[in-house]
């Protein structure tokens, strides 16, 4: 088998797939096909749900504090191919090098938060809830768990499932973007280094025939995901109607408001990575600007324009490069299409990045509109892309209205010095993940990940405390014991072995 035909991994060894479909994975630095893989069939995908519930009792019975060690293992792994698995997602992502880094650093994350589950699988108990009662709770493992992750942060978005999954005692089954497969695929291979048993974790790489699989087949307990609005809905009527729990985290359209005593030079750079790093490819990027005041917008748009016009493109193995390619030939029309349609509609385009798509691969320019009104498309929805809107308002009150009254609520930011406006903000906007002078404000592994409205499906955030509360289910105990059978004046200690 050639290195360039991968296979899936389902108990612990490699497997061809069986649906007839090859899947071509791409350098879209080039526009090449870089490594083939037979898509998983539905077939495929029962065996991988089959094995993983075979493994579940053994892997449900192993102490938490056995669980985290492994974990301990797999973070020294990642942490000693860290360089490796950033370069696959660079591959066949195009993100920059850089970026590929900070990607696993913060899928590690995750994995470090579970090393500590003993503690996270802590339970209550209550004393003499009545006479001679006393009450308890415990968290224990649903059974086969299934991840369904999406082609932006390869690393990174698997780590939020599986480890805290696999950690509460539960076997998982990973199925994988055919478009940058390679990563969650080393991953695996690392977690079963670490010592992982066989059947625990099994990733496949496929499509919605794999997918409708996971959401039909009555061995899977619960479904995670991360992707666009129209799967993520499908994914959580279909999943729910299957009675399966459902956490569907969806698109964005992230607004970071500008107020006019914001320090503008830092406002400014902190626009630029959230807009354009990773070529717009993330559900956190910032793709809309609220300048309060046209003062503000002017001033905004005078710093930016020069900054998003010197952005040096290209391959992420190029020194100095910091915006790399979109992930494919699709994509990159998808996002000519809405600069085409933004200026149909009569935004501006101060920046024009379409001559990048000139060259070899799936590149765009950086792209920046001004005068974006709400009823445009560029302003309504996700793009994905390496677009920025600047929308002009001429109050704080009138920005907050234009961010709550978006479809999505998954990130938000507001930039300024008053600490008055910013708690106003963090208090009355309906948006779940919020930033003052933070322009992407992921939260950290202990805190949890998830927006609102139609951002989140299912009304369960990801990792953190939220993640162990999706993949346990609570038992409650209430016990009293017979009284009075007790042994008379003892005088020394036993041993264990004599209890």
């Amino acid at each position: 088998m050639s290195s360039n035909n991968l296979q899936h991994i389902i108990g612990g060894k490699k497997y061809s797939g069986s649906s007839g479909r090859t899947l071509s994975v791409f350098n879209p630095a080039t526009g090449q096909v870089t490594k083939t893989i037979e898509a998983a069939s539905a077939k495929d995908t029962a065996k991988a749900i089959q094995v993983a519930s075979n493994a579940f009792e053994d892997w449900s019975q192993v102490p938490p504090s056995k669980r985290a060690q492994i974990m301990f293992t797999y973070r020294e792994l990642i942490i000693k191919h860290t360089d490796e698995l950033a370069e696959l997602v660079s591959k066949e992502h195009g993100k920059t090098f850089a970026d590929a880094q900070g990607e696993v650093g913060r899928g590690l994350e995750i994995v470090e938060y579970c090393t500590a589950i003993n503690n996270h699988l802590k339970s209550d108990f209550s004393a003499d809830v009545s006479r001679g009662i006393d009450s308890h709770n415990l968290r224990q493992a649903l059974g086969v768990c299934a991840g369904i992750v999406p082609f932006n942060f390869p690393a990174m978005v698997p780590m939020w499932m599986y480890p805290v999954a696999i950690a509460c005692g539960n076997t998982f089954v990973l199925k994988l973007s055919e478009k940058v497969p390679s990563c969650g695929l080393r991953l695996t291979e690392l977690m079963h280094e670490a010592g992982l048993p066989d059947g625990v974790l099994n990733t496949i790489v496929g499509d919605k025939e794999a997918v409708d699989e996971i959401l039909t087949n009555p061995q899977v307990r619960a479904v995670s995901f991360v992707g666009s609005t129209g799967v993520g809905e499908y994914i959580y009527q279909e999943g729910s109607k299957n009675n399966k729990r459902v956490q569907a985290l969806c698109g964005a359209k992230n607004h970071m408001i500008v107020m006019p005593d914001a320090d503008l030079d830092q406002s400014s750079d902190a626009i630029i990575g959230a807009a354009y790093g990773s070529a717009g490819e993330r559900c956190m990027a910032i793709s809309v600007v609220v300048a309060v005041g046209d003062e503000t917008a002017d001033q905004l748009i005078e710093s930016l324009t020069p900054k998003v016009k010197s952005l040096k493109i290209g391959a992420y193995d190029e020194p100095g490069v910091e915006m790399g390619p979109v992930v494919s030939k699709e994509s990159q029309e998808k996002i000519v299409s809405y600069i085409d349609a933004g200026l149909k509609a009569g935004a501006d385009l101060k920046v024009d990045g379409r001559s990048e798509t000139e060259r070899d691969g799936f590149f765009v320019g950086g792209c920046l509109f001004d005068n974006v009104t709400s009823e445009m498309s560029i302003y309504t929805d996700e793009i994905f892309g390496p677009v920025l809107s600047v929308v002009r308002v001429s109050s704080y009150d009138e920005a907050l209205k234009l961010v709550n009254d978006h479809e999505y609520g998954n990130g938000t930011a507001i930039f300024t010095r008053d600490g008055d406006t910013a708690r106003h903000f963090t208090t009355n906007v309906k948006v779940g993940m919020v930033g003052v002078n933070i322009p992407i404000p992921v939260p950290v592994a202990m805190h949890s990940f998830g927006g609102w409205k139609r951002s989140l499906f299912g009304g369960s955030s990801i990792h953190g405390m939220e993640g162990v509360r999706f993949y346990t289910q609570l038992k409650t105990i209430t016990s009293r014991w017979p009284s009075g059978i007790r042994k008379g004046a003892q005088f020394n200690f036993e041993s264990g072995k004599d209890v």
